[in-house]
């Protein structure tokens, strides 16, 4: 009711607080708008498939979208590269009323810089008939929407401008700051929402060391509080929070999807309904100019259930910053997914992600390789191989909270390096897992020969010629490697004193790749030109001791992490056991298939002898793989009663 004898005193400052709210709502508002006219683009170029999908944000902003709805989907082209759409004129209007809106806050803190917004406003506005109709040209929807080259002004540059001067005027002119929160305008009922918000950020907020980030602004616009928080340095990496009387709507963006999904599962104890990513387009954020956009609302009918929600989002944040470079980093050592894992599993300890990055990241694990397991793990190896998932998982997740341990209190980065080398330490000393990974690795090179057998099988089926020796030259090269391979686990064996059962799986698995290369030699001396029941029995001898290599591989892998209690490996270990006793009665068959053929079908010698040897050997494959399944399933019992 005083701020016209306000302004006529020149007292304006005691005004910018609710300049400044009303102009970060205009600020949302002009942004959803401009969404809003980006949908109705994408919906007039492709009807069928573009639909309006904005309700949330509309919500969010405190926009009725209804009538935006209409207009979305009644988009359409029409001649001369335009598009004509019911209410585009009313959304242009609010677009420009938005902006005067801005403009308004930025005008009174800053009023250099607010006259040059306005000049900076109305040259665009000028070149553009945005307001005038329900028709538009789309150079200039393009123009209006998307932020050009470094040189170039637009209105999408300009709100970026603005919505940067508000923030700043924010933080400069606050009323008051709530448990590090900047904020005006609020009532007593939103100092407790924001307290909530800061309790929980500020109780992860050590964890982001020196790293920027978490800046907090809220106000209260008309009959919503609003709640901002930066995040980290990527421009299109924010979140708001609206709060309502019964609800909270969260707006999350990011230039990253996986890092989008990761936060909304940091949330999953709570039932808040979330929307699918949409993929968002803005020229200069990001790498391509993509991000992804999510929205989130949790009801709530008591201030506590609200509160418990608000705490934990403001809890989430930090773990937020630099999780894309921490997930590559661990993606040297083990998968994706795994990576993953270990970042979640350190959110959820309060111990995140930015002390490992802090103290070296990547070097600090390969310190640790180099200096207790450069025998053990080869350059570039990942440790799953040498350690097993879980057990890859497991150690990183110790160096993750050695790391944050150590910053926080304030230790040396030696005794940090020590603590994990002796970690590593402990993981290598789960041999079993170790000596099971290299029969693991042994069975992948059996499965190389009888890969190799079965594409020379398929070759022959289809009347084209192969190079047998270099099948052979192959197959040879394949058995040395493993035969190194068995000498490196017997010598670890002995090391460890270890079961001498992964000895016995290690030797028998030799013998099928012994056979396996014995069937390589056998297919040179086999004549290109065969009868087709041949041929048929072959294919199927091929295909059997491939499927035995494979369950070999899949049955070892499994049995790895029996010793974790894995109910769900030990079926699949005892499973692809019996894969290979079914292998072995395939293979019989149809070795039993080409001795009668041989005999009946009055061959040459050289073509019985071949076949015959052939056939022989690589049922003699599969023998010793049905052999090594029964070790297999020996040694998962034996484990699953210790």
């Amino acid at each position: 009711m005083k701020s016209e004898i306000i302004k006529l005193l020149g007292e304006t400052d005691v005004l910018l607080p609710a300049l400044i709210a009303e102009s970060l709502a205009a600020n949302d508002r002009v942004k959803t708008r401009l969404s809003v006219l980006q949908a109705a683009d994408d919906h007039a170029r492709d009807p069928h498939n573009a639909r309006f999908n904005l309700t949330e944000e509309c919500r969010a902003a405190g926009i009725d979208p209804f009538p935006l709805k209409a207009l979305v989907n009644g988009a359409s082209l029409s001649a001369g590269e335009r598009i004509t759409a019911p209410g585009l004129g009313a959304l242009g209007k609010a677009i420009w009323e938005d902006m005067a809106a801005m403009l308004r806050a930025v005008k009174t803190g800053d009023t250099v810089l607010g006259e040059k917004s306005a000049d900076r406003l109305a040259a665009i506005r000028s070149s553009a008939s945005l307001g005038s109709s329900d028709d538009l040209d789309i150079a200039t929807l393009k123009k209006l929407t998307s932020l050009p080259k470094a040189d170039e002004d637009s209105l999408h540059r300009l709100i970026m401008d603005l919505h940067k001067a508000l923030n700043s005027l924010a933080a400069s002119h606050a009323q008051e700051v709530v448990s590090g929160a900047y904020t005006y305008g609020l009532s007593a009922h939103d100092r407790l929402a924001v307290e909530a918000f800061m309790r929980g950020l500020n109780g992860t907020r050590k964890l982001k060391f020196d790293h920027p980030g978490l800046a907090t602004t809220a106000a209260r616009a008309a009959d919503r509080l609003t709640i901002q928080n930066d995040i980290g340095e990527t421009d299109a990496h924010v979140v708001v929070i609206t709060v309502n009387p019964d609800n909270v709507i969260v707006t999350y963006s990011d230039i990253h999807r996986a890092r989008a999904k990761f936060f909304v599962r940091l949330l999953d104890s709570f039932s808040a309904q979330w929307s699918g990513l949409e993929r968002k387009s803005a020229t200069g954020l990001g790498d391509d100019g993509n991000f992804y956009l999510v929205t989130g609302r949790y009801s709530a009918s008591r201030r506590e259930e609200r509160d418990a929600f608000l705490e934990a989002l403001g809890a989430s944040l930090v773990f937020l910053i630099d999780w894309n470079k921490a997930r590559k980093v661990l993606r040297e050592w083990v998968i994706n997914s795994d990576a993953v894992r270990v970042l979640d599993w350190a959110a959820r300890q309060r111990l995140g992600h930015r002390g490992f990055l802090e103290l070296g990241g990547a070097d600090l694990v390969a310190s640790a390789v180099h200096h207790v397991a450069s025998s053990r793990i080869g350059f570039g190896e990942r440790l799953d191989n040498v350690l097993g998932r879980n057990g890859a998982v497991d150690f990183l997740k110790s160096v993750l909270r050695i790391t944050a341990e150590a910053l926080l209190s304030g230790s040396s980065l030696r005794l940090a390096r020590d603590r994990i080398e002796a970690a590593l330490v402990a993981h290598l000393e789960r041999v079993d897992v170790a000596l099971l990974a290299i029969v693991v690795r042994q069975a992948g090179l059996a499965r190389d020969i009888a890969a190799s057998l079965a594409d020379s099988m398929a070759e022959l089926r289809t009347g084209r010629t192969f190079d047998a020796r270099a099948v052979a030259k192959r197959a040879e090269l394949i058995e040395r490697k493993a035969d190194r391979i068995i000498v490196e686990a017997r010598s670890e064996i002995v090391r460890f004193d270890a079961d001498h059962g992964i000895e016995r799986l290690s030797n028998q698995i030799e013998d099928a790749i012994d056979e396996l290369e014995q069937a390589a030699f056998a297919a040179t001396l086999v004549p290109s030109e065969l009868p087709p029941t041949l041929i048929d029995s072959l294919t199927e001898l091929c295909a059997a001791a491939l499927s035995g290599t494979e369950a070999a591989v899949v049955g070892t892998t499994a049995a790895a992490e029996v010793p974790e209690n894995h109910r769900v490996d030990t079926e699949d270990a005892l499973a692809a056991v019996g894969q290979l006793i079914e292998c072995e009665h395939r293979a019989d068959a149809a070795e039993r298939a080409v001795t009668a053929n041989i005999i009946s079908g009055g061959f040459d010698l050289k073509t019985s002898l071949s076949v015959l040897e052939l056939a022989r050997a690589l049922e003699r494959s599969t023998d010793q793989l049905a052999r090594f399944g029964h070790l297999l399933r020996e040694h998962v019992l034996a484990d699953l009663s210790a």
